[in-house]
């Protein structure tokens, strides 16, 4: 193959989250991109400033809508996920009200499947509802009765796949094609599946946030949202949604951080799902196990649609409940000794919780069992440690139920 070949081929997604957008010969050789540590950027003339205001020219004035290291990032973001542009915020939650506040106005319908992480689904039920929104939740995995739903006063349909915390898997493409219908805008959260697994815009959808908290740092020890889509969109959220509705804007060093996090992310990634699909093959043959969602076992509702949408993968989660229900859980959660008992999730470490009682507790009790989220369900995260000190953990607090 000759060298010209090489050059014209499409970099893979590895290459691309390690080197797009960047290069050392403009930053003195610096391997890493640099952290711009600035809230502000001297102008070159007065007439500059004004044209960069204006939005004729490029540049930077002020930190709170861009900054340097943040463009690196937000470039490599999209490149990954397929899309156009990118922006960052400073937290998954920044990240959905940046868009949402960008869409929406008094009087406008959301449409949201009714699983979804216990902050988003209160933003749309009690938040969203102050400023004279309505929001519509529907299940999204029969989208033949989203037509029930769906006017044409809708704006925006929000759904998570695989869902927060029961994992259901949702027909990105079907729920686009009904919501485009009407003209509604298709926004994912694909937080779960990562771009390594799951590029919603492949699909239909039209915009894709995340919490780069997870999978995208990686390592736990950042907040941060992602928001993808049309350069057209993102430049509109960028301007109203971050700029001056939320001011939710990430810092340059979480943004070297995030930066760090996606050199690694498609090999962790493919990790956490190798195991995960072990550890769930497990869990499914023991005797305590009264029920399991993992998208990757053949015993999965929605398997075949996990199969095609996901690369073939379930992921890194797995949700269960014990024979005994809450109770039995939390004394299994309890006698775990490696596994983390934390909230959050695509850390190198394995982490457990109790959805009722942490991520979900402001989702009330009614429509937490209407959705599908029991009060025995308890998720795990399966980490990068080696899976057998996983399994034998497990199988040790299983023991000494």
């Amino acid at each position: 193959m000759s060298r010209d070949v090489r050059r014209n081929r499409a970099q893979g997604f590895a290459t691309r989250a390690i080197h797009l957008g960047y290069d050392p010969a403009e930053h003195d050789g610096a391997l890493t991109p640099p952290i711009y540590m600035t809230s502000t950027y001297a102008l070159e003339s007065a007439e500059q400033g004004a044209a960069i205001f204006r939005g004729e020219e490029p540049g930077y004035v002020y930190g709170r809508t861009k900054n340097p290291t943040q463009a690196i990032l937000e470039e490599r973001l999209a490149s990954l996920e397929g899309a156009e542009a990118g922006m960052t915020a400073a937290s998954g939650m920044g990240a959905i009200s940046s868009v949402m506040l960008t869409l929406l106005s008094p009087g406008d319908e959301v449409v949201i499947d009714h699983t979804l992480y216990g902050n988003t689904f209160a933003l749309f039920t009690q938040g969203l509802t102050k400023l004279g929104i309505t929001a519509r939740p529907a299940d999204f995995t029969r989208p033949e009765t989203l037509a029930d739903k769906i006017s044409e006063r809708t704006k925006v349909v929000f759904f998570e796949t695989p869902a927060n915390p029961n994992l259901r898997v949702i027909d990105i493409a079907e729920v686009s094609r009904l919501a485009h219908r009407v003209g509604a805008k298709v926004v994912v959260d694909n937080t779960f599946a990562t771009p390594v697994l799951q590029r919603p815009i492949e699909f239909g959808a039209d915009i894709v946030v995340h919490s780069g908290t997870k999978y995208l740092g990686g390592h736990g020890d950042l907040l941060a949202g992602i928001v993808v889509g049309s350069a057209d969109m993102v430049k509109q959220v960028r301007g109203s949604g971050l700029r001056w509705m939320t001011g939710a804007t990430l810092s340059p060093f979480n943004c070297f951080l995030m930066l760090r996090g996606l050199k690694t992310l498609e090999v962790r990634v493919e990790r956490h799902a190798a195991s995960a699909l072990k550890v769930a093959r497990e869990l499914e043959r023991h005797p305590r196990i009264a029920s399991i969602s993992y998208p990757g076992l053949e015993s999965f509702p929605q398997f075949d649609l996990a199969q095609r949408q996901m690369a073939g993968s379930g992921g890194g989660l797995i949700s269960f409940e014990l024979d005994g229900g809450l109770e039995t859980g939390m004394a299994f959660m309890n006698h775990l000794s490696l596994i983390t008992r934390a909230v959050s999730l695509g850390d190198a470490e394995t982490l457990i919780q109790h959805p009722a009682s942490m991520t979900h507790a402001v989702v009330s009790r009614d429509d937490r069992l209407r959705h599908g989220i029991s009060d025995g369900l308890l998720r795990l995260s399966i980490g990068l440690e080696n899976v057998d000190d996983i399994l034998d953990d497990l199988d040790q607090a299983l023991s000494a139920l």
